[in-house]
C-alpha cells in the first residue's frame, strides 16, 4: 500500500495525473470531492468518469505549481497533500490566480487505488 502512495507522489510531483490515473487506479475506482462541481458530480465511478474528470480539469486550469507532500500511511489507506497555484481557464473564477490547499485519503485493495476522496474548502 505504501509503495502505491510513493508512487502517487511521484507522478503527481512530475505532473504526470493522467499516468497515475492509469496505472494505479482500479477499474472500479470511487472518486468523492468535497463538493459537487458544474462540470461533475460529487460521486463518480469507474475508471473512465475518473480519467475524464482529470482530463477535463487539466485543460480547464493553468497550473503555475503544485505541491504535493505525503504520504502519510494508515492500514489500508493513505493521506497525500496537495497545494495547488492555478488560474482557471472557465467558470466564475476564471482568469482569476489562486491557491488552494486540498487533502485526499485513498483507500488500497489488491496493489490498486479502489477510492479517493478529496478534502477542501472552496475560495470565493
Amino acid at each position: 500500500m505504501l509503495e502505491v502512495g510513493k508512487k502517487l507522489v511521484s507522478l503527481c510531483k512530475q505532473g504526470h495525473w493522467l499516468e497515475a490515473v492509469d496505472t494505479l487506479y482500479s477499474p472500479d475506482i470511487i472518486s468523492v470531492e468535497a463538493l459537487a462541481m458544474p462540470s461533475h458530480p460529487q460521486r463518480m465511478e469507474g475508471i473512465v468518469a475518473v480519467r475524464e474528470k482529470t482530463v477535463r480539469f487539466l485543460k480547464d486550469v493553468d497550473i503555475h505549481s503544485c505541491v504535493v507532500t505525503g504520504p502519510w500511511p494508515h492500514g489500508d489507506r493513505f493521506i497525500v497533500g496537495f497545494t495547488l497555484d492555478h488560474t482557471p481557464k472557465n467558470g466564475p473564477m476564471a482568469g482569476k490566480r489562486m491557491k488552494i490547499e486540498e487533502t485526499a485519503l485513498y483507500t488500497v485493495k489488491d496493489g490498486k487505488i479502489v477510492k479517493e476522496e478529496f478534502f477542501y474548502d472552496m475560495p470565493g
